[in-house]
């Protein structure tokens, strides 16, 4: 079960949001992980500071998932994000952070996978 968790400064009106939603769901395949079980969350209008200023067009991204996760995925995981950042909500690649973490257990419906 993969999750991306997302933090805007931009505001998101519901067509962006599905947009996002979207484009996430085809990227997650990046990572060997299918759209079925994938989990997007997306917060908008978020306070984004970087060295000490407030980022008017910033992105805070963290993409989970069950095992290791491979480094050369990763890298190719945030060049599609940052294109995806940029294209839907015109967000620079340098304004946008990313983690990445592989869980051993992961929870769902009463017990783990």
């Amino acid at each position: 079960m993969p999750c991306i968790n997302a933090k805007f400064s931009v505001p998101l009106d519901a067509e962006k949001k599905d947009a996002l939603k979207t484009d996430f769901g085809k990227a997650i395949s990046i990572m060997g992980k299918g759209e079925t079980y994938l989990m997007v969350c997306l917060e908008e209008n978020a306070a984004i500071y970087f060295g000490g200023k407030k980022l008017e067009r910033g992105a805070f991204v963290e993409v989970s998932a069950l095992g290791q996760i491979d480094s050369a995925q990763s890298r190719k995981m945030s060049a599609e994000i940052c294109d995806i950042l940029k294209r839907r909500l015109d967000i620079p690649g340098e304004c946008v952070y990313i983690t990445y973490q592989g869980y051993k257990d992961w929870g769902w419906n009463g017990g783990n996978f």
